[in-house]
């Protein structure tokens, strides 16, 4: 029979993983016998891996550790500099972080990765989010990183400028692709939250500017891990759809974290496809994403958005107004030539038309004189008369009258009414 082992006061004091102080400042820990107590007198040898006979196999040791130090860490932050840093083909990354005395092996999986803005360089300050675990199969213990912030905004900065090269590689951010604005549409596509802030600041001010402009609203996530998706499906439905003259895209202020869809490059590359113009109106002023530098117009809020999209009814009035200035200004400069043209056509009309009267004149005074040469009338004036029946008939002859007929005297001044005494025809006219 075993006689137990008598633990020593030192024995009973194990120091705690989370313990900050030095164990080799405190008297009590400085002692020759082990912290941990012998315990194979206590369990015997049946206990698992207390003896030769029950030892456990490798499998079962790092299973129980990989249960033991993942069960009992919660996720943290751990503060480190990336070195040996490499990324393999089935897509994870693996590196390390260190310090000046102790280094620990991380893995960030490629379904993780999302979170992360760019690949962190060698040699970086960062800070990890990740949890302890342990590959059971090489028994090694490793940091499973879910995202990694560095100092300042290292990674962000490096994130967004792999992306603007790329794009301007392809010539996206040329100002030669940018497009006018369309001066009065009439349907504007929105590509937002329909419970954010951005929306009714943009209803309200197309309310007071245009209220006859139609606003349809594609709805899609604007922060969080499916805001890039959701954003390229609506866009996407915009463009299938075809009845917009004009879409804007954006959301009201928030976090860099949180605008950050909005450099997400297939975004980007979404809103440079769209066939029709497009505004980028993402956060507050401050605030410049890649959105911004695609879209034809970059409005530094969704509310100057709306402003640039519509005219308000006084600019209208203006412009109206300038429009109808120039348009009769244009008209008048356009009349001046034809109403010289007339009126000197008139005059050479006029002209034209006073010789041909004279002249008619002339001709007609010339006849008028041969007429009245040939009239009786004329033959009146001379002395002759003219002798009618009492019908009209004019009586040229004896042979046409007879003895007490009546019949009228025509002269020069008058008529006289007479009537027949005598018929007394010529003698070469009765033979």
């Amino acid at each position: 029979m075993r006689r137990r082992r008598t633990r020593s006061p030192a024995a009973e004091v194990t120091p705690s993983l989370f313990d900050a102080s030095d164990i080799s400042a405190r008297p009590e820990m400085a002692v020759s016998e082990p912290v941990v107590p012998d315990i194979y007198e206590d369990v015997g040898d049946g206990f698992p891996g207390a003896s030769p006979g029950s030892a456990i196999s490798v499998s079962m040791l790092t299973q129980t550790v990989k249960d033991v130090v993942e069960g009992a860490f919660i996720p943290l932050w751990v503060r480190g500099e990336v070195s040996d840093f490499k990324s393999h083909r089935n897509g994870h990354w693996y590196f390390c972080l260190r310090d000046r005395s102790s280094q620990m092996r991380c893995v960030v999986w490629a379904r993780d990765q999302g979170g992360i803005p760019a690949v962190p360089d060698e040699g970086m300050q960062v800070a990890a989010l990740g949890q302890l675990a342990v590959y059971a199969a090489r028994g090694e213990m490793q940091f499973v990183v879910r995202r990694i912030e560095a100092d300042g905004d290292g990674l962000w900065r490096k994130a967004l400028e792999q992306s603007r090269l790329r794009l301007e590689v392809d010539g996206l951010l040329a100002p030669k692709r940018k497009r006018a604005l369309p001066r009065y549409p009439r349907r504007i596509a929105f590509v937002t939250s329909a419970s954010g802030a951005a929306l009714r600041d943009v209803m309200a001010v197309l309310r007071r500017r245009a209220p006859g402009v139609q606003l349809v609203i594609a709805h899609a996530a604007v922060q969080g891990e499916s805001a890039p998706l959701e954003l390229c499906a609506a866009l996407d439905r915009v463009c299938r759809w075809g009845g917009a003259e004009l879409v804007i895209i954006g959301r009201g202020g928030g976090s860099r974290e949180d605008l950050w869809a909005f450099n997400n490059e297939q975004v980007v590359r979404a809103v440079a496809a769209c066939p029709v113009p497009t505004i980028s109106a993402v956060g507050h002023e401050i605030d410049v994403t890649l959105c911004d530098l695609v879209a034809d117009l970059r409005a530094p809020t969704p509310s100057a958005a709306a402003e640039a999209a519509v005219p308000s009814r006084e600019e209208m009035q203006l412009v109206l107004g300038a429009h109808r200035e120039r348009l009769v200004g244009a008209i008048e400069g356009c009349l001046v030539e034809p109403r010289d043209r007339a009126r000197a056509a008139a005059r050479a009309l006029t002209l034209a038309a006073s010789r041909q009267v004279a002249e008619r004149e002339r001709t007609l005074a010339a006849l008028a004189g041969r007429l009245n040469a040939l009239s009786p009338l004329a033959t009146l004036e001379r002395g002759y008369g003219a002798v009618r029946d009492p019908e009209g008939r004019t009586l040229s002859s004896v042979a046409r009258f007879t003895e007490g007929g009546d019949f009228t005297l025509q002269l020069r001044d008058g008529e006289v009414d007479a009537t027949t005494r005598a018929i007394r025809p010529r003698r070469e006219a009765t033979e």
